[in-house]
């Protein structure tokens, strides 16, 4: 029971000073509770063992405790203070007493807790309550009263506490595929790298799994707490060796100064975790100081998350639809997913896809564009295609292509149309099974595109191994074409790999008709971007359709004229 709160006097009605409860020699606890007023008279008494209060009428404080030291316990009761006193005696034979004195109104409690049993033994139950046996540090439950404590501890001036909530990145690969004794290991050889960075005024708590927490109080704690941050992920950028072989994680920290950033440990606790987040966001490997603003995007994100499960139902999700061009003319359209959020606007895709794929929401969102889409595209020419978008998330699911065939039976859109976008990191798991997928797909006729190659891990055992009909170059590497000769190169490298492994060749981002010139001459097949089209509304694509032969003859007598 905590100082302060309330205390329940009704098992204690019947009770009277003085009364007696035996007890035997045993190992268990047991626990009372006594009221004495503010002269410390017993006032009253309830599942006791006060067996020194017998015979007398109202026994004092130190009649019933004579072990206690009046003159300091005295003047700690009545100086109210802001926290409960614990105090521990050896009453001999084995026997211990720890008493706790809490200030309530007109009287002071106590709780008594009274063992027999070997004080060496108790010292062992209680470091193992306390601390974490893999590590051997405190444990959460210490760390939980750690904070409370240093928190009331703080008297203002240039007295702080710094909280620091620290993760290991990239833990479970370590423990994945080295398996849980390494993964032991190696939290062992973490706890004690930080112990090695800590000065006498700091402590590490484990917290849990890869979670570590330092409490740091004292004067000029926001400086310290910085450059405490700094070494520990600097610390952490050198290898560990667990059996031979060399391990590396990260470290990840938020830090939250006392009375700053909170005065209590809810508050503080949720400006450290918050920070941390920043941390991880912001690319791992690094400690962030919590401020008001990263709240403020937390708060926005999690709007948006809540959105986000609504979004569909409430018919936010709209489609526009970017030109693909091919030489001369036009041969389809790339479906590109957009949100209207009704307070935020024009939520960016690369806000909202990772939200809905961390919360399970990409399959239901991704089936809604597929059929859209498809039912879009029967009302362009027979000969053009539709690309979509397939996140991870939807492409890992079970039974993507199940759901594939049923919109296209649906729908009635013959499957050599539809042409299907995924990224190099859908490729990086199941690797088995997701050569099994794409095939299924080829077989229905399906056309399969890689995008964005060349700014993620370009595996070139992914051109072998899976049947890609065409390779997206990303505009990172077409924005500087003109000027950059490594650009050039590695644009010309591509486009000669894909012909020579059958595979037609798009160039994203061509905002200008001098890029469309140099991809011509590079020999690339299809075209996306500002110089054939910005992204079209469903109702804009009847009449850019009519006007495409233009369009494309303009690019096409601009290529003449910068051969």
């Amino acid at each position: 029971m905590e100082a302060g709160g309330e205390w329940d006097l009704s098992e204690m009605s019947n009770a009277q000073p003085g009364r007696q409860h035996s007890q035997e020699a045993t190992n268990d606890w047991t626990d009372g509770l006594a009221f004495f007023d503010r002269q410390f008279r017993l006032a009253d008494i309830a599942n006791s063992v006060l067996k020194s209060a017998s015979g007398e009428s109202s026994p004092s404080l130190w009649d019933v405790y004579p072990e206690l030291d009046r003159t300091a316990v005295s003047d700690y009761l009545q100086s109210t203070p802001a926290r409960p006193l614990s105090l521990t005696s050896d009453l001999g034979n084995g026997a211990f007493r720890e008493l706790t004195f809490h200030s309530i109104g007109e009287f002071y409690g106590v709780v008594q807790t009274f063992r027999t049993g070997d004080k060496d033994e108790r010292a062992t139950l209680l470091h193992q309550a306390t601390h974490d046996p893999l590590t051997g540090l405190p444990n959460r439950r210490r760390f939980a009263s750690d904070l409370s404590d240093a928190l009331l501890d703080i008297d203002g001036g240039d007295e702080a506490m710094c909280l620091m909530q620290l993760d290991l990145d990239d833990f479970k690969p370590v423990n994945d595929t080295l398996g849980h004794p390494a993964g032991d290991k190696l939290l062992q050889l973490a706890a004690g790298r930080i112990r090695d960075c800590l000065s006498g005024t700091e402590r590490v708590y484990r917290l849990a799994g890869d979670e570590f927490a330092i409490i740091s109080a004292g004067s000029q704690r926001q400086q310290r707490s910085t450059e405490l941050g700094n070494a520990l992920v600097q610390a952490f950028k050198q290898p560990f060796t667990i059996d031979g072989i060399s391990v590396f994680v990260g470290m990840s920290i938020g830090i939250a100064i006392a009375p700053l950033d909170g005065a209590d440990p809810e508050t503080l606790m949720k400006a450290s975790d918050v920070a941390l987040y920043a941390a991880k966001k912001e690319g791992r490997g690094r400690a962030s100081v919590f401020d008001a603003a990263m709240l403020q995007i937390i708060e926005q994100r999690e709007l948006l998350r809540r959105s986000l499960r609504i979004a569909l139902e409430k018919k936010q999700f709209s489609i526009e639809y970017q030109p693909i061009a091919q030489s001369d003319r036009l041969i389809g359209f790339e479906a590109l997913l957009r949100w209207q959020h009704p307070l935020l606007g024009d939520i960016p895709p690369s806000v909202f896809i990772p939200m809905a794929e961390t919360d399970g929401l990409m399959s239901d969102v991704g089936l809604w564009v597929l059929e859209k889409a498809c039912r879009e595209a029967l009302n362009w020419p027979d000969d053009y295609i539709v690309a979509v978008n397939v996140s991870a998330a939807e492409f890992l699911a079970a039974g993507l292509t199940d759901r594939i065939s049923q919109v296209l039976d649906m729908v009635g859109l013959a499957a050599d149309r539809l042409e299907l976008e995924i990224t190099e990191s859908v490729l990086l798991e199941r690797t088995v099974n997701n050569l099994d997928t794409l095939n299924t797909l080829s077989i229905l006729g399906i056309k399969i595109a890689l995008d964005d190659f060349g700014t993620q891990y370009s595996s070139l055992s992914y051109l072998k191994n899976f049947p890609f009909d065409t390779l997206k170059i990303d505009k990172y590497f077409v924005s500087d074409l003109e000027a950059n000769a490594k650009s050039q190169a590695i644009v010309r490298s591509v486009i000669t790999l894909a012909h020579d492994l059958g595979m037609d060749v798009t160039a994203e981002g061509v905002e200008t008709v001098e890029q469309a010139d140099w991809l011509r001459s590079l020999g690339c097949d299809r075209f996306q971007g500002h110089a054939i089209s910005k992204p079209l509304s469903v109702g804009e694509i009847g009449q850019f359709v009519a006007n495409s032969e233009v369009s494309m003859n303009a690019i096409t007598s601009a290529a003449a004229r910068h051969p």
